[in-house]
């Protein structure tokens, strides 16, 4: 194995080798994180993937990073803004608990849009990320800071949150496995809440096996979650082929306008691979799911997004802001500690939840939710996943749609449908535009996650796609 300043090619090494090192003995636990804090310390500086670092390791296992909207004892969690800069909670989240009783040391928290709201990383009150691949570009967003960790081997593995797209959609621009679980089976207990019908916690991985297994620690039922469900056992993909399977290639999500001709042949020629492995595939519709998911989707997480962040009033935590009376320091509160993007999506939601408009808008687009989920159970009848681009295009410049709120929106525009349905969604490298990753969406029906690994473990092996950036290796 190829040595670097802690020890081992963080850069090469999966999480289930790091695991089998220190089992059998070969690598010590504080060798390992020591590989990784040095990893940190090298790269970092010019990716700022993380907001947080951790110094000293706590427990002997495989190191992990969180995004930084999971809440970690002892740990600053910022959720990316101003207002929690100083935050500490005094308990975890579950899937940091669950990640932490198995001994999994905290590297850091990573990077995020402001409360999760965005699609590049750059609505961060600290700072963009940078894409490892290419400085000038985006990670993606929200959970660009955990995408670009893991592509950078500063972390072999993370958790992100995923709310309209935000572990697919960086995990899509970094060469990442990412996967947004079936809603429902990851704990959301001390996620600090974005849209609470549609936030789900899901891993960031270098390949499929390990998201598989970073799955199977986080999943579950838990009593502090009332939306959560026990889930079928998580089995590790082994899959070479793909005899039986049936792949749908909805036309809508495949021919989306703005859709890059690298990015189209990259996708093209993985659902030629999936034949060739025995799968059977055919085309079909999802016409309303596409025209109505990205409209649908701006009603209800901006609603869901207003009454959540109410509770920021800088009375019970998080920053304060002067004022001559009560109602002038909740003001100075907002102002101060809001960025323009949360302060946008306030209003939006606060005005579709308003008097006279509650059913005109977020009623209504409740009721389009339930067509969407429809027109997908439909689909599933015929079909075990579905596929398309995880985005119709690779990651762009820094600042080319920062200007541009609309068109920031569109970037989720194949990744929302599925989430306003509740499905699980993985996305997987299949292939380079320009010297950029380009992501494949799986999409399954729900619980049906075994199935996503097996056909992204099989894809997998034969694009032998290397997930290491060009200007790293």
């Amino acid at each position: 194995m190829p040595v670097s300043l802690g020890g081992v090619d963080t850069l090469r090494l999966s999480a289930e080798e790091a695991s089998a090192l220190l089992e059998r003995g070969e690598l010590a636990p504080g060798e390992l994180f020591a590989s990784y804090r040095a990893a940190i310390e090298e790269r970092d500086p010019e990716l700022h993937a993380f907001v947080t670092r951790v110094e000293e390791p706590v427990g002997e296992g495989v190191p992990i990073a969180f995004k930084d909207i999971i809440s970690t004892r002892g740990i600053r969690t910022t959720a990316g803004s101003r207002m929690l800069e100083n935050y500490v909670p005094v308990f975890d989240a579950t899937v940091a608990a669950r990640c932490r009783a198995l001994g999994m040391p905290v590297l850091g928290k990573t990077n995020t849009d402001e409360f999760a709201m965005g699609s590049s990383t750059e609505n961060s009150a600290y700072g963009p990320t940078r894409n490892p691949w290419d400085l000038t570009r985006v990670p993606g967003g929200s959970g660009g800071g955990s995408a670009a960790a893991v592509a950078a081997g500063l972390a072999p593995w993370a958790l992100g949150s995923d709310t309209g797209g935000s572990v697919k959609l960086p995990s899509a621009f970094c060469g990442n496995v990412g996967l947004r679980p079936t809603y429902g089976t990851v704990s959301r207990y001390g996620i600090i809440a974005f849209a609470s019908s549609l936030d789900q916690v899901g891993p960031v991985t270098r390949n499929v096996r390990d998201n598989a297994l970073l799955y199977r620690i986080i999943s579950g039922l838990d009593a502090d979650d009332s939306t959560t469900v026990e889930v079928p056992a998580v089995e590790l993909p082994t899959a070479d082929e793909l005899r039986g399977v049936r792949i749908g290639v909805p036309r809508q999500l495949n021919e989306v306008a703005g859709i890059e001709a690298g990015v189209r042949d990259a996708v093209r020629a993985a659902i030629e691979l999936a034949g060739r492995l025995g799968a059977e595939i055919d085309s079909c519709e999802l016409p309303l799911s596409v025209d109505y998911g990205l409209a649908c989707y701006y009603l209800i997480a901006p609603a869901e997004a207003s009454a959540n962040l109410a509770r920021y009033d800088g009375v019970r935590y998080g920053l304060r802001s002067g004022g001559a009376d009560f109602e002038e320091m909740i003001m100075r509160t907002r102002r101060d500690g809001f960025g323009d993007e949360v302060k946008r999506r306030i209003m939006l939601g606060t005005y579709a939840l308003s008097a006279g408009y509650y059913d005109a808008f977020y009623g209504s687009a409740q009721k389009v939710r339930t067509v969407i989920k429809r027109e997908h159970d439909a689909l599933f009848e015929r079909f075990d996943v579905l596929v398309s681009p995880t985005c119709a295009t690779t990651a762009f410049p820094l600042g080319a749609k920062a200007q541009d709120p609309l068109a920031m929106y569109l970037t989720d525009v194949l990744t929302i449908p599925s989430n306003m349905a509740g499905l699980p969604g993985l996305s997987m490298p299949c292939g380079l535009a320009d010297g950029l990753p380009v992501g494949l969406q799986l999409v399954g029906r729900q619980f049906s996650e075994n199935t996503l690994f097996r056909i992204a473990h099989a894809l997998e092996q034969a694009l032998g796609f290397d997930p290491v950036p060009e200007r790293l290796r």
